[in-house]
């Protein structure tokens, strides 16, 4: 079946009691067994909940995974798939991912022993050189946060597990339908649900999604021991996110396409960082990876007072933290969603004071590249 057709059919079989063709939100926090020992598959919502199922069954089906685990947020997703290392274990991290990532490694599980060195995953000789006798991760963004750099997945994949090591790959930029890292190898895939998957900017949650069944079994056995699930109502929006995925993706990539362009032409800009233009460095690589280039762009415009001029500018963009919404969002990664990584770190990665980082909404393109030229003008 068609992308399409698995996003609004798996996981939302109509309900067999009502014929409700949406899944219905399961707002309960236990059920009536029919005695001990015997129950209907449901015996407390941390463990399971049926709308949650539902999603689960849906993303996983998305990414082409066996098994999908649905979380209270992205984060509680990826610390998730970081209890597969132990104390003592060396994990690889992408040098450019989302802020919160950076800080989840160097402020809290450096402290429970797991070793952690970054490195510039777009570059394969330097992959290789952080490579430990004690490596069992290596977790990479692609397209990164925010700067766009585009790792080359099945490159990643052959030579980690060359090494015995697990590749995690954060794929909430492209979303399942422009990437699916399990195809070139990847062994686990995490999302923000509260980005793309959702879209709606009402939600926020969390995915992990694989096919390895032992690796599975300690990931749900992790969820339901901690707790950070996703509420019935989330899930239910979420999945009512995914049914319209392809058709909002399509629309955002069209419109990232076009703000993308007039900002590499724009007087005022003097760098775009977007995979779907030309000049990108890895624009090859990104067509090969991927099936479109998304709605994430980010541009530099040379100073933190122009920075401040153009998001305090903009009248349609809404200035705001997260991104994946069907509205234009605005945002200053070195102060919101970076500013708990070093300032040396965030220069040599090319997040200066200057970076804008806009999350392209579906509404009418020519109302936000108004929107864009009135504010850096």
């Amino acid at each position: 079946m068609g992308f399409s057709t698995v996003a609004i059919h798996a996981g939302n079989e109509p309900d067999p009691s009502t014929g409700a063709v949406s899944v219905p939100i399961y707002q309960t926090s236990t059920y009536a067994q029919d005695g001990l020992g015997r129950h209907k598959g449901y015996e407390y919502a941390r463990t399971q909940n049926p709308t949650r199922s539902a999603l689960e069954k849906n993303i996983a089906a998305l990414e082409g995974a066996k098994f999908g685990f649905a979380f209270a947020s992205g984060m509680a997703a990826i610390d998730t798939t970081l209890k597969l290392v132990k104390s003592g274990d060396h994990v690889i991290l992408g040098d450019n991912t989302y802020g919160g990532t950076f800080r989840l490694f160097n402020r809290i599980l450096v402290d429970y022993g797991i070793e952690f060195d970054l490195a510039d995953t777009s570059d394969i000789s330097n992959l290789e050189k952080a490579f430990k006798p004690n490596t069992k991760m290596v977790f990479v963004e692609t397209p990164t946060n925010p700067v766009m750099t585009v790792t080359d997945l099945k490159a990643v994949s052959d030579i980690s597990h060359a090494h015995g090591a697990k590749v995690i790959c954060d794929n909430t930029f492209m979303s399942p339908y422009f990437q699916r890292p399990i195809e070139f190898g990847v062994d686990i895939v995490v999302h923000s649900t509260t980005k793309y998957l959702n879209g709606h900017s009402d939600s926020v949650g969390g995915f992990v999604a694989l096919n390895d069944e032992k690796d599975a079994e300690w990931i749900g056995f992790v969820q339901n021991g901690i707790g950070a699930i996703l509420s019935p109502m989330d899930s239910f929006l979420v999945l009512r996110g995914t049914k319209t995925l392809a058709v909002r993706m399509e629309a955002h990539d069209k419109n990232g396409r076009v703000v993308a362009n007039f900002l590499a032409e724009h007087p005022r800009v003097e760098k775009v960082y977007y995979p779907g233009l030309v000049s990108h460095p890895q624009h090859e690589l990104a067509k090969r990876q991927q099936s479109g280039f998304g709605g994430m762009v980010s541009f530099e415009t040379g100073s933190l007072d122009n920075a401040r001029k153009v998001l305090e500018g903009v009248k349609l963009c809404t200035l705001g933290e997260s991104l994946g919404g069907v509205e234009s969002l605005i945002s200053h990664p070195a102060s919101m969603t970076h500013a708990s990584v070093p300032a040396e770190t965030r220069d040599k990665l090319g997040i200066t004071d200057g970076l804008v980082r806009i999350s392209v909404g579906i509404e009418d393109v020519e109302d936000i590249l108004a929107d864009l030229d009135q504010a850096l003008s």
